[in-house]
């Protein structure tokens, strides 16, 4: 794991999952069981990832890390392979929330654990490499860090601004 600022940009690399993190998968997931239980994928649907809810408090709590001096924020999410048009979707819902900044730092990845940096923000241990990431992992919906404001107070100790 490495803590030092990053030299070029003189700031942490922040990355943050956005299914479970920034927007509600679950809950959409459940929705669309409920009113189709004969499809098991409904994140396979048109339109699923671009619909989906913000977690609460999260649009706001990114956008403070993104204007921080602290953190170079990044969204590091994994792709739905029953949904080919989710790389579109994901994107489109960044560009509603946070607007095209956060669009130009966004990746879309089966493998977290091949991005560096110094702080993953993900609501999953493993499955997408997680485990593999070099540096912190900050488990989100934890007991430990159960929303977003728990995150931005534990952070605190990156930055002087927040």
């Amino acid at each position: 794991m490495y803590y030092e600022k990053n030299i070029q940009l003189n700031k942490y690399i922040l990355y943050i999952d956005m299914d479970g993190v920034m927007c509600d998968f679950y809950k959409a997931k459940e929705e669309a069981l409920n009113r189709n239980p004969h499809n098991k994928f409904p994140q396979s649907e048109y339109g699923f990832f671009t619909n989906l809810e913000p977690i609460d408090n999260a649009i706001y709590s990114i956008k403070r890390l993104m204007e921080s001096d602290s953190f170079e924020v990044y969204v590091l999410t994994a792709p739905s392979i029953f949904n080919p048009l989710c790389y579109t979707e994901k994107r489109v819902w960044i560009e509603k929330h946070f607007g095209m900044g956060l669009v130009r730092n966004m990746i879309i990845s089966p493998n977290k654990g091949l991005s560096k940096g110094d702080i993953l923000i993900d609501d999953n241990i493993k499955g997408c490499g997680q485990n593999m990431f070099e540096g912190e992992l900050i488990h989100f919906g934890s007991n430990r860090f159960p929303n977003w404001n728990e995150i931005l107070i534990y952070l605190n100790k990156y930055g002087k601004d927040k």
